[in-house]
């Protein structure tokens, strides 16, 4: 039996995708889809850059976890796949200036500009629970 390394890839990814959109996160596959959700989302919006790598696995999955239990929330919850779903990945990063690329990241965006950013080296030194509370003490200041 013959797997294409496509169907492999997505197949090995998608307990990662998962673990988001079990939290009412919506995946953002297309650049239409970033360009449609973005830019209109009136009030607050949580953007996750997921990655493969094992800083989101063990700091930046489980801190977005972790905050969103909080009492302040953003009102729309998106991610995009680094590696994944490049091109996605690439327009929502044209929201994120003057930041560079960064796999996993999470924007905090309110009326569709950029209000608070956690870059890689931001997550990869920090525990989940550091990644947390930096996610709401943005959140109660943005989110209401």
């Amino acid at each position: 039996m013959s797997m294409s390394f496509d169907q492999y890839m997505r197949d090995m990814v998608q307990p990662m995708r998962d673990e988001l959109t079990s939290l009412g996160i919506q995946e953002l596959r297309t650049p239409e889809e970033v360009q449609e959700a973005l830019p209109s989302a009136k009030g607050t919006a949580l953007v996750v850059v997921n990655s493969v790598c094992g800083c989101a696995a063990g700091q930046c999955r489980p801190g977005v976890a972790k905050a969103l239990q909080h009492d302040l929330t953003p009102d729309h919850l998106f991610t995009v796949f680094a590696g994944q779903d490049k091109e996605a990945t690439a327009t929502a990063r044209e929201y994120f200036a003057p930041y560079p690329p960064s796999s996993p990241s999470i924007a905090l965006m309110k009326d569709g500009e950029l209000v608070h950013f956690i870059e890689r080296h931001q997550i990869e030194d920090r525990s989940a629970e550091e990644i947390a509370a930096d996610l709401t003490s943005a959140f109660d200041r943005f989110c209401r």
